[in-house]
Parts: structure tokens; sequence; C-alpha cells
């Protein structure tokens, strides 16, 4: 039913639903895991692992299960009930800005002529096992035969909800864009038989032509991909320099002294896409990921002429419901007194123009 809600399920279900992915894991632990970074330590790598800028205590494996055990989900909606929007233009012209959220941290990015997606993913769950995890609330945004030439991939680290390999690989046989990827997961790619990825660490650069670059930044998280690849390989967020102004991709991030740092380098974004779902309970997600408060104090710090919120409203990955999060940034805007038109809530697969 259009707009239905379901409870999230009894808790012998998601006992079940539990157990599964764990037998799925344990079952092929070593299969489902990428391959490692090999390097030189440095501030953020001790040889073996990245770590993050900030010290911060990640959630042990017991507590997540401890959590998925006992969780208490807000309600989503039953079914897909969201129609695609309509077909993007082309191209930009030179200057122009425009953005269309296509679901979760994917975006389209559309900026003086050049054409980004950030972490795509247009299949139905996020998952390594067909039928079990996290399926879609709502179908992506733009269908993805509508989607313009795209000229580069922007990839913020390795989880499923982000690195989606089914939609790597239609976007390199459609499009052969650039794929831009964090230390380590390049090889990731290139076993499946994509070309053209370039791998970078925190504030390496990489010029993409028409006058940008783009440059991995920091990000507050974490990589994994199985049991046995747990900080392998780099997570990040990406600053995309043109002509027409800088866009900031956070990625998957909490928060942190990174957004200061990204300022102090780069100077104010035209946009900075910033992440405000999947924030509950914060005993879990806190290290993890932003909350609305969070990201509204990020948007503060890295004095953004305006900011969109992303991940949210997608994939059910934390206990937040289905609306929580932007009627969270709405209650956050007004206690703090942040406009409304400088931290936006997109509309699912419909452009924003920005100024």
């Amino acid at each position: 039913m259009k707009g239905g809600r379901a409870s999230g399920g009894t808790a012998s279900t998601r006992r079940v639903s539990l157990l599964l992915v764990v037998a799925a894991e344990l079952a092929g632990c070593c299969a489902f895991s990428g391959p490692r970074h090999v390097g030189a330590p440095n501030d953020h790598f001790d040889g073996a692992r990245f770590v993050n800028r900030d010290p911060t205590r990640m959630p042990e494996a017991g507590e997540m299960m401890r959590w998925a055990a006992t969780r208490e989900k807000g309600p989503w909606p039953s079914a897909p009930w969201l129609a695609p929007g309509p077909r993007p233009v082309e191209r930009v012209g030179r200057g122009e800005l425009r953005v269309t959220w296509v679901g979760h941290a994917t975006v389209l990015v559309q900026i003086d002529g050049l054409n980004l997606l950030t972490d795509p993913i247009w299949s139905e769950r996020a998952t390594p096992v067909d039928g079990v995890g996290p399926s879609r609330a709502n179908p992506a945004g733009i269908r993805f035969e509508d989607l313009p030439p795209i000229d580069a991939v922007l990839v913020s680290h390795d989880h499923y909800d982000h690195l989606d390999m089914p939609t790597l690989l239609r976007l390199g046989e459609r499009h052969h864009p650039r794929f831009v990827v964090g230390l380590g997961n390049r090889e990731l790619l290139e076993d499946e038989g994509l070309e053209r990825v370039t791998e970078l660490d925190w504030w390496d650069r990489l010029e993409l032509g028409r006058g940008a670059a783009v440059s991995m930044v920091p990000a507050q998280h974490f990589s994994m991909r199985g049991l046995c690849d747990r900080d392998a390989t780099l997570w990040g967020g990406y600053v995309l320099t043109t002509r027409a102004g800088s866009v900031y991709f956070a990625g998957d991030t909490g928060a942190g002294t990174h957004f200061a740092a990204i300022r102090e380098r780069f100077g104010p974004p035209r946009l900075a896409l910033l992440p405000i779902g999947a924030y509950q309970p914060r005993w879990v997600m806190e290290a993890m990921h932003m909350g609305p408060a969070d990201a509204v104090e990020a948007h503060r710090v890295l004095a953004a002429r305006t900011s969109v919120a992303v991940h949210f409203d997608t994939f059910p990955l934390a206990d937040d419901g289905h609306g929580d999060a932007p009627a969270e940034l709405a209650a956050v805007r007004a206690r703090t007194g942040t406009a409304a038109d400088s931290f936006l809530v997109p509309q699912l697969g419909f452009a924003l123009d920005l100024p």
C-alpha cells in the first residue's frame, strides 16, 4: 500500500535473520573479504590496518551481535512506493551546479559540464548474500537507463551499501568512467574486470579534466567486506574542485576534527553532501554515523554555502525509522537557527539547482 509501514518484524524473526547473516558470513568469511592495502606505515596506517584521524572506539563484534539480537527498529515502508524521477539533463552549463539524490549515498553531481556519481548503488539489497540483508525502501530515484554520460565515480569505502559491485560493473560497461577509490580497493575492482581505476590516499589529488580535480579527504569510519579484512582498505570522503566552486561528499562518517581540517585546506564548499541517517542507537552508531545534529554542526564548521542531506530513508541499516532523520534535521535546524534553505532535504529523483 502506498505509504504503508511495517513494524520491522517480531523478535524471533529478527533473531532468525541475524543467525542467517552470521552463518553466511562465517561460511564464507574470507571469500567475502576483499584485498588488503600493502604500504609503508603513516599517521593513519599502522602497516596492517588503517585508523581514524581521531582516536575512536568502534563497537566490538560482541556488542554488535547484542544490538542486532535486541534492537527495536523504527517503522519503514512495507514495499517500494515512489516512482523514479525524470530523466536528468545530459550536462549542465558553465558555472552551473545541479544534484539529484538517487537514494542512500548515491548522488548524481552535475557541475560545469562534468557528471559524477557518488557511492552508486542500484541493487535491491546491500549484501554479499542473495536474499539476505537490508533491502531498499524505494527504488533508485533515477532509472539506470536514464543516466547521462558518467565521467567519474567516487567510492568512499568498501561497505556493500557504498561499494556495490553489480552497479559498478554496469557503469563500467555502459559509461566507462574513471573510478576513484581509497587505498587497497583498486585490486577489488580490477579483479572484476573494471578499468580506469585510481586509488587515492587522504589528501591525494586526481585531475579529472574540464578544469576539475578530486581529492580524497579523511572521514571517521571503518572498512570491511568480510570477517577477514577489517580496516584493510581506506575509507574517506571527497572534495571536487572545479571552475564553478567545490563540492564536498562526506561519504560515511561520524563527527570529528576532519571537517575543520577540510575547510582549512579547501575553504568553504559551494555544496556539502552530508549523511544524516542510520544514526540510532547512538551507543552503536555514534562512532561511525553522524546524526542530524552532528550534520548541522558539520555544516557550520565547513561554512558550506549549501548542504544537502544524504544517507537516509533508503536502506533500514539502524534503528531510526523511515522519516526520522529528516524530521530530526528540521528540529535541529529550528533549534540552532540554521536556515532551511541552507541545509536541504532532497526529493528522491528530482534535481536541485544550487546557487
